[in-house]
């Protein structure tokens, strides 16, 4: 799974690195080091939403927070992995 995270100046002002830093420790924590990567992306063209910008593998999210990461992390994360190991 590529996890893109929009790290251009609209998201970044909205807390992009803090999302960075969330996704990370999630990885971490949940042991998918080999199964997520995290790339950078300048812009995925959602830049008038709420929130960063998280694209998954296609999936584009919009609206991503400290304070809704963990529902993001557990529906569009965890759980795509979870289908994918099945």
């Amino acid at each position: 799974m590529v996890i893109q995270i929009c790290v251009g100046s609209s998201c970044y002002i909205k807390g992009s690195p803090e999302i960075v830093e969330l996704l990370t420790q999630a990885i971490q924590e949940h042991h998918l080091e080999n199964e997520i990567k995290i790339v950078g992306s300048f812009c995925i063209g959602q830049c008038n939403r709420y929130g960063v910008t998280v694209q998954v593998d296609d999936e584009i999210h919009t609206g991503i927070t400290r304070e809704n990461f963990q529902e993001f992390l557990k529906d569009k994360v965890l759980a795509v992995i979870k289908n994918e190991g099945k």
